[in-house]
């Protein structure tokens, strides 16, 4: 007795050989050339990972559009792309060669690494070509774009060239998530995957008053290799401050942390809002000309100061934060960078500092060292918390102030 089941893969495959042989997709295109046009082209994919199920949701929703503004009466293009640049090209062949520097990727040769990535590129080609048959998407892959190609690498310089000549283009900074290794940012869902609870040493610095002895302005931070780029401190303008006595040392901070932060053993001498303290003058910890400005190493006012945590005064260092760079652009205060894109400190921090990584303990020990011999430090404290670093190499990502 014939089986009266329904066969699924036998409609799908009659189907599919129906619009195949009687080039259904290319005729839907032809009937409408001549209406208005709707353009798609395909965010494409890169061919040297397997399509899984998380690309054909996505390719369902794309077809319907392309279908339903062709039923519409609009003649859809829908061109086909291959995504062939970018890090997850680079990290493959890294893998495949075993390199885990970038100088190593330069001892071996740029070119040869990148004639290996294009052949990595289309490791799949088939696999995706299959799946987008298969599942019906129309999409034109006889014509795909292709990113390294040189016409579509022109058209994104032509498109810039366009935008530039109209005068919408500027340059600036976003501070991201950056890792030193990779040599990239991270989005924030990347950011989010690489979280781990780490204990570092925090500082507790003292920021010396000019023009007054022995008075210090007490600030904390839990990146002390962010200090030789320090430009501006701080303070919330309706929080309460207090000058306090201690050790023959006159020091400023929050009232709420007084006792968090010096224990016993002081005497209060007076006490001052955060907008008394706007404009005070302190000199700087390291002595980098490229920061030095009429309106660097002064107090200011910031509506992100808090008194949860630290001293109620917040280093601020222009490229190694959100809000630091945020104040940094209202105030006017210089944009320099004391780290390079490797994490290692440039030469203006200082011949000791210079060529060498901000996350490394030596370097922080290096730093600490130098406030404790100027006088600089009040103490250190092991400090909890959840560090961001790369979910690909496992790198420490640095805050970082990146050309944009």
């Amino acid at each position: 007795m014939q089986s009266l089941m329904f066969d699924i893969k036998k409609t799908e495959h009659d189907i599919q050989h129906f619009w195949e042989d009687h080039k259904i997709f290319e005729k839907s295109l032809e009937l409408r050339r001549n209406g208005k046009r709707f353009v798609f082209w395909e965010g494409p994919p890169t061919a040297n990972g397997l399509p899984h199920i998380g690309h054909f949701l996505t390719r369902v929703y794309k077809d319907f559009y392309g279908r339903y503004k062709t039923m519409n009466g609009f003649f859809v293009l829908r061109k086909a792309g291959w995504d062939t640049h970018g890090l997850p090209v680079e990290i493959e062949i890294e893998k495949e060669l075993g390199y885990k520097k970038k100088k190593e990727i330069e001892a071996y040769g740029i070119a040869k690494f990148n004639r290996k990535a294009k052949e990595s590129v289309w490791k799949y080609k088939h696999e995706w070509e299959e799946m987008t048959r298969k599942m019906g998407f129309w999409l034109d892959m006889d014509n795909p774009y292709i990113t390294y190609e040189s016409p579509y690498m022109e058209s994104i310089w032509y498109i810039l060239k366009e935008i530039w000549d109209k005068g919408l283009l500027y340059t600036a900074h976003k501070v991201v998530p950056y890792c030193t290794r990779c040599g990239t940012p991270l989005s924030a869902h990347e950011v989010a995957q690489g979280y781990k609870k780490v204990k570092e040493k925090s500082v507790y610095i003292k920021f010396k008053v000019k023009g007054q002895d022995n008075t210090f302005i007490l600030a904390w931070t839990t990146t002390p290799w962010t200090l030789p780029g320090n430009v501006a401190l701080a303070v919330g303008s309706q929080v309460q401050y207090v000058y306090v006595k201690k050790d023959d040392q006159t020091y400023i901070l929050a009232k709420d942390l007084l006792e968090k932060v010096l224990g016993e053993g002081y005497s209060i001498e007076k006490e001052a809002t955060g907008a008394d303290l706007i404009g005070l003058e302190y000199e700087p910890l390291f002595d980098v000309k490229e920061l030095q400005s009429d309106k660097s190493y002064k107090v200011y006012e910031a509506d992100f100061v808090t008194t949860q945590d630290g001293t109620g005064v917040v280093h601020t260092a222009v490229m190694y934060g959100v809000d630091d760079y945020e104040l940094g652009t209202k105030i006017g205060l210089p944009k320099f960078h004391t780290v390079d894109e490797q994490g290692k400190f440039v030469s203006a921090a200082g011949d000791d500092l210079a060529g060498k990584y901000v996350k490394d303990k030596a370097t922080e020990d290096l730093i600490i060292n130098k406030l404790i011999e100027h006088g600089l430090l009040l103490k250190t404290e092991e400090y909890e918390h959840d560090y961001p670093f790369c979910w690909r190499c496992n790198t420490p990502l640095l805050y970082y102030a990146k050309n944009s």
